[in-house]
């Protein structure tokens, strides 16, 4: 079983949250949950708000099923960071130049997944 969550327009550039979201890939939830919950970058805690939003889905998805849902085992199968839209902006320079300044928006994806029983990994 497998449920997602998606964060889009994030104010985080998109390089940024890439660092946070490679220090939990294929980690078991609750183990990741506590790295972002102390790690120092600011794009942690949307990404934990991500992560913590996958497991709720799942445990929905589950109840909707009826199957037996059990936290610890869910790991993070796919987690990656695509770039949202840019907002330009302006700042005003010397000899009446402007300069643009791009604040760049960022969409996380979020997958949670149990292992497969079997032959299978």
């Amino acid at each position: 079983m497998e449920a997602k969550a998606i964060a889009r327009h994030l104010r985080v550039t998109p390089m940024k949250a890439r660092r946070v979201v490679n220090l939990v890939r294929g980690k078991q939830t609750t183990e990741a949950l506590a790295i972002l919950k102390f790690a120092q970058q600011g794009a942690s805690e949307p990404v934990y708000k991500v992560v913590a939003s996958a497991v709720a889905n799942a445990r929905q998805k589950a109840d909707q099923q009826g199957l037996p849902f059990n936290e610890d085992e869910l790991y993070i199968s796919e987690a990656y960071v695509d770039e949202g839209p840019t907002m330009k902006r302006f700042q005003p320079r010397a000899q009446g130049r402007a300069f643009r300044i791009n604040k760049r928006t960022s969409h996380v994806t979020v997958v949670v997944a149990t292992p497969e029983k079997g032959g299978e990994k």
